[in-house]
């Protein structure tokens, strides 16, 4: 991993809360790309298969974790908001653990577009995700 893809200081110390609760690591982030990994054991669904609302977090949890790293370019205050996700699951996981990666499809001033990808093991994609965030600044939220 490349200085440049080590998580930021800003992003690395996140409150606990459901990053922590699922076991989702962080392994890289730049607004560029993010990636990171999830344990399937603790995010099942009742047959036993990694929980698709699970994907679904991982993939929300990258791309914004990026989209956050694009709004600090520009602005100290910036944070990113998720507005839309989309989500096909393309197989099962058992075991083991899967890794997203979330790829810059357009990083806008006020939008930004990540196409996540959720891989098992053996590097088998079983999830493909797209996430829209909004760009925004907290100094002018604040009232």
């Amino acid at each position: 991993m490349s200085d440049n893809d080590a998580v930021p200081a800003s992003l690395a110390d996140l409150p606990d809360g459901l990053i922590q609760k699922m076991g989702i690591e962080v392994i890289s982030v730049s607004a560029d790309r993010a990636v990171g990994t999830m344990p399937v054991e603790g995010n099942t669904q009742p047959y036993g298969l990694l929980h698709g609302g699970a994907s679904a977090v991982l993939a929300e949890t990258l791309g914004s974790l990026a989209a956050m790293a694009h709004a600090l370019e520009s602005d100290p205050d910036g944070i990113a908001v998720g507005v839309d996700l989309s989500i096909s699951h393309l197989a099962s996981a058992r075991t083991g653990t899967v890794t997203a990666t979330a790829t810059a499809l357009r990083r806008g001033r006020t939008m930004a577009v990540y196409q996540v990808e959720i891989s098992d093991e053996s590097g088998a994609m079983i999830a493909a995700a797209r996430l829209s965030c909004a760009i925004r600044s907290t100094s002018a939220t604040r009232r």
